[in-house]
């Protein structure tokens, strides 16, 4: 059985604005109407006798990650929830341990969730041609074929001797300088890692006991010790912290003998950075790549991005703009691989836009700040049909609830009443409360809060059907 592995736990901060840590980039439909981690799955669910994909995601995400499963009409065999990163090893670990769980043959495709790729039906073909050696054993890695001298990439050197297009590995090569790269590609046998795998889970584990004993017995017990929670699998934090962090790359594929190289070349990105973004997306005749309600008068070569607003640029060349609702990043295009130290510079001031955007989703829907200020915030509330808030109150506020459109089921105390379209009621502070959404249409709603303190922790759950703490 072949099995998609989806990596997600990564926050793409070098995509600041978009991209925030609750909100990180692989779920943002940054170059086409699907998602990063909706195009992935999409790709592995095309692909012959393809099997439910296990995604290894961030806690945080688990709700993100079960709305874009079921956005592209899918199942997921498991969600598996890391309570702390670990990097990619661990995950892949506890991946195959659920794997065998079902299939004690199973092999598993492993794909970061935040990739792009042009041609489905060369990664396909690659693909293909991996599934055997895997099948046999070997450590499959999947190489980009360079098409520039790339800094920002690690390499694989393949050995020689390879055989139905599946080559030994050499070695692996960190970053290289722009005149090491050059040289690389010149050779024609480096390829980009691509950070993409073809694993027989019980080979990878294998190789792992071996390797790194202490990493396989801490994810085999994070595992063991899991708790299941609707969709998801919870791994056991208290093991799971024990586990070291590593890289497939370090702690497996570079000192194993069975891996090998699989040459692809698909029109691979990372999307790692604004420059990549502008590398891969459309642009127009002066080299922009223009998002949203933008106007570039005598702009060339760069990138300009609106979420909410008009953005107007005028004489600028090789620039990334980009605008959120609470942030606009105006950056040249060659310094964009340091974003992460703007957003270095928002977490050491505790800056809310690292985190979220003024939108926030939750598995209820999602809420919107629109204005706020001394002892008052407003909200737009939308709760999606057949779901609903947890029952819950709040020590320092009130709020008042004005119906704009749908129909809401409304607990307030000891009673239960709907309010249609221009209906409004008021929530006292301490009063037990609940709102939900029966209908079939989308409820939608402003929420006016008043009171001494309005931080999002000032919530009380009694019951959720989400299973979310306080």
């Amino acid at each position: 059985m072949l099995i998609p592995v989806l990596l997600s736990g990564g926050v793409g901060s070098r995509l600041w604005p978009l991209s925030r840590e609750l909100n990180p980039k692989q779920f943002l439909p940054l170059t086409g109407e699907f998602s990063l981690l909706e195009q992935t799955l999409n790709r592995a669910s095309s692909l012959p006798d393809m099997a439910a994909p296990i995604v290894v995601c961030n806690e945080e995400h688990r709700f993100l990650v079960a709305e874009q499963l079921r956005n592209v009409s899918l199942t997921g065999s498991a969600i598996i929830l890391e309570p702390v990163g670990r990097n990619t090893a661990p995950a892949i670990a506890v991946a195959a341990l659920q794997a065998l769980k079902t299939d004690a043959d199973a092999v598993l495709l492993v794909m970061p969730a935040d990739h792009m790729i042009k041609d489905p039906a060369a990664f396909a073909d690659a693909v293909a041609q991996g599934l055997l050696p895997a099948a046999e054993g070997k450590l499959v890695t999947f190489g980009i074929v360079p098409e520039t001298p790339e800094t920002g990439y690690g390499y694989i050197r393949r050995g020689d001797g390879g055989q139905d297009g599946c080559y030994p590995i050499a070695e692996f090569v960190e970053k290289p300088a722009l005149e090491v790269a050059q040289q690389y590609l010149a050779a024609g046998n480096y390829y980009w890692n691509s950070g993409m795998f073809l694993l027989g889970a019980q080979s990878y584990l294998d190789e792992l006991k071996v390797l790194s004993p202490v990493m396989y017995n801490a994810a085999a017990a994070a595992l063991a010790q899991a708790s299941e929670d609707m969709d998801f699998v919870r791994l056991d934090k208290g093991e799971f912290e024990t586990c070291p962090s590593d890289s497939i790359d370090y702690a497996v594929m570079e000192k194993t003998q069975n891996g090998v190289v699989v040459p692809l070349s698909c029109g691979w990105s990372d999307v790692g950075s604004w420059s990549s973004l502008w590398e891969v997306d459309e642009k127009d005749p002066q080299g922009n790549v223009c998002k949203g309600d933008v106007i570039a008068q005598d702009s060339s070569n760069s990138y300009i991005h609106s979420s909410s607003r008009l953005v107007t640029t005028l004489g600028v060349d090789n620039v990334v703009v980009v605008e959120t609702a609470d942030a606009v990043l105006v950056a040249d295009k060659s310094q964009v691989q340091n974003i992460k130290t703007i957003v270095n510079a928002l977490k050491v001031q505790q800056r809310s836009e690292v985190n979220n955007h003024t939108k926030v989703y939750r598995p209820w829907g999602s809420y919107e700040s629109l204005d706020a200020g001394d002892g008052f915030q407003v909200k737009r509330i939308i709760v999606t049909p057949g779901h609903q808030l947890s029952l819950q109150m709040h020590h320092h506020r009130a709020e008042h609830w004005i119906v704009v459109r749908g129909t809401a089921l409304v607990t307030c105390g000891d009673k239960e009443f709907i309010l249609t379209e221009d209906q409004s009621t008021y929530i006292p502070l301490g009063t037990k409360h609940r709102l939900a959404n029966n209908g079939i249409l989308e409820l939608e709603l402003i929420e006016v809060q008043s009171g001494r303190y309005l931080g999002e922790d000032d919530i009380v759950r009694f019951e959720d059907i989400y299973g979310r703490g306080n």
